[in-house]
């Protein structure tokens, strides 16, 4: 009886295992996954999948720009397949694969991510300017997004105020965009209108984008100014900040006050109503500028006489004068010296009053060739000395590029000018021998020398000069012979020639020594040529 209690208890607890096993396979989850694909785009990103195991399972990729997070587990979990940006312009296809460790049953949810397209965006479409600022915060930057390289297109019409620096471009992420950061640089708005430039992104030929932003710059429009005296005292003061004049102008006190400006007073020559009150003079030292004569310039319609003056490393700028100042028929006499010029305007030439003209200690490297006489009749004096931007001894073995200073033989046409009074040519680079003017067709006739007291021995020399009463052309790279019609000038005695003109320095470009072969040992000679004539006696001993 107790055997039989026994059977029937393992018989029992068999059955129940037997059941409790059938339960656990039943509600054991189906081996699924939420999704089937996905589809990313070019930027890559992040995309959950729900998968649902009863069993071990692990996740894998084949393409290393896929990877899925946590790739294994023993039950369901919430995946998270992340896909990396492309670097190709062309869609891409791979996938994820989910495997019951179990049952080796699997799962694939399909990846497909689009290509970039080539394009230039820009984040900000339309920039907006002042008329006027400071020349070191006269700039602004553009962010463009792009995976192709391109040209910046700037309309023709503003050329002459808006530019643009762009960097190197490098595309070694393949078609991946990336943020390219441009440098645009803006001139002053000098006109009282507003200006606009379109500003088009010309990808590079071989290149076919699906889009590309343009950039609209806009300016504003500079204030109308009345010509008059309120006018010019705004002008001065607009000047004075446009060149970074280091004087403070009080601006409180009256304009008649300031040292800088003389205006026209009834006592005047040249006076007129209209002039009453108006600047006949200014003059703007010690400044710091990297631009022409700014455009206010232009608005001092009745000024007489301009002088700018020393800019601070004027030796490194490679200015052009600029067109405002060529407006001011009424000039006599200007001044623009040290401020970095290396040419002048043809326009200049509407300054045909002007009697006195200074550009010494500029960067030019030949005489313009604005500076003619037929273009200032009037002109007596013209100073053009020291345009050098660095010390050169010796021209046959430097290898500076940039060195300023007028290189080259001596400029003749300026010797053919016949009413210049006054003639600086010193410290520049000048070169080879002087013009002998054998040639030149203005000869002393008898008239001459009976109207001007000359002996009769000049008749027929070259008439070089004639009304100079001062003439330099010393610390050049001169060499030769000094020709007989500087020896036996009318008004050699004024030009010191022992200090402005036959001193010579350093070597020519073709290795001479700098030096006059017949300097002559004192002016005996010239003393015994104009025996008899008062005029040059008088003159040597100063009375």
């Amino acid at each position: 009886m107790k055997k039989t209690a026994i059977i029937i208890a393992a018989v029992f607890a068999a059955l129940l295992l037997s059941t409790s096993c059938q339960k656990v396979e039943k509600i054991r989850p189906a081996f699924m996954v939420s999704l089937n694909s996905v589809t990313s785009p070019a930027e890559g990103g992040s995309f959950k999948v729900d998968l649902t195991s009863g069993d071990l399972w692990m996740a894998t990729s084949n393409d290393p720009w896929i990877s899925v997070s946590p790739a294994n587990g023993e039950s369901s979990a919430e995946c998270v397949i992340s896909v990396d940006s492309t670097v190709v312009s062309t869609p891409r296809s791979g996938r994820v694969r989910f495997k019951n460790c179990t049952t080796g049953d699997n799962m694939d949810v399909a990846v497909t991510q689009d290509g970039y397209g080539y394009n230039i965006s820009l984040a900000k479409k339309e920039v907006s300017i002042k008329h006027y600022d400071n020349y070191e915060s006269r700039e602004f930057e553009v962010k463009v997004r792009t995976n192709v390289p391109f040209t910046v297109d700037i309309p023709t019409t503003a050329f002459s105020w808006l530019s643009c620096e762009t960097p190197e471009m490098t595309f070694d992420r393949g078609a991946r965009p990336r943020d390219i950061t441009l440098k645009f640089k803006w001139g002053v708005n000098s006109v009282p209108l507003d200006r606009q430039a379109n500003i088009k992104f010309i990808p590079l030929d071989g290149y076919t984008v699906d889009s590309v932003d343009d950039l609209s710059v806009l300016q504003a429009a500079a204030p109308e100014i009345t010509i008059g005296h309120d006018g010019d005292s705004i002008v001065i003061l607009s000047i004075a900040r446009s060149i970074g004049m280091m004087q403070e102008i009080v601006s409180a006190q009256p304009m008649r006050d300031w040292d800088n400006v003389l205006l026209w007073e009834d006592t005047d020559e040249g006076y007129t109503p209209e002039k009453k009150g108006r600047v006949r003079a200014a003059a703007f030292t010690l400044f710091n500028t990297y631009e022409s004569l700014p455009y206010e310039v232009q608005y001092l319609t009745e000024a007489e006489e301009l002088v700018f003056f020393s800019n601070t490393n004027s030796f490194i700028h490679e200015f052009d004068l600029g067109e405002y100042v060529c407006s001011l028929k009424n000039l006599k006499r200007l001044t623009v010296s040290a401020y970095g010029i290396v040419s002048l305007p043809d326009s200049l030439a509407n300054l045909s009053n002007l009697e006195y003209l200074d550009l010494s200690s500029n960067n030019f490297s030949e005489v313009p060739s604005v500076l003619t006489p037929e273009n200032f009749p009037k002109l007596k004096t013209l100073l053009l000395n020291t345009c050098q931007r660095g010390y050169i001894l010796d021209l046959s073995n430097t290898t500076a590029t940039k060195v300023g200073g007028f290189k080259g033989p001596f400029p003749r046409r300026l010797l053919e000018w016949e009413n210049l009074e006054k003639l600086r040519l010193s410290v520049n680079y000048f070169e080879g021998e002087m013009p002998d003017m054998l040639d030149y067709e203005v000869k002393y006739t008898e008239e001459d020398c009976e109207a001007m007291n000359l002996p009769k021995t000049l008749v027929g020399t070259p008439k070089v000069l004639p009304n100079a009463k001062f003439f330099a052309f010393n610390l050049n790279r001169m060499y030769g012979d000094i020709p007989d019609w500087i020896l036996y000038h009318p008004n050699l005695v004024e030009w010191e020639p022992y200090i402005l003109c036959y001193p010579q320095e350093g070597r020519a470009s073709n290795g001479r020594a700098a030096f006059f072969n017949n300097v002559p040992t004192n002016m005996d000679y010239y003393w015994k040529f104009y025996e008899g004539y008062k005029e040059h006696v008088d003159i040597y001993l100063g009375d």
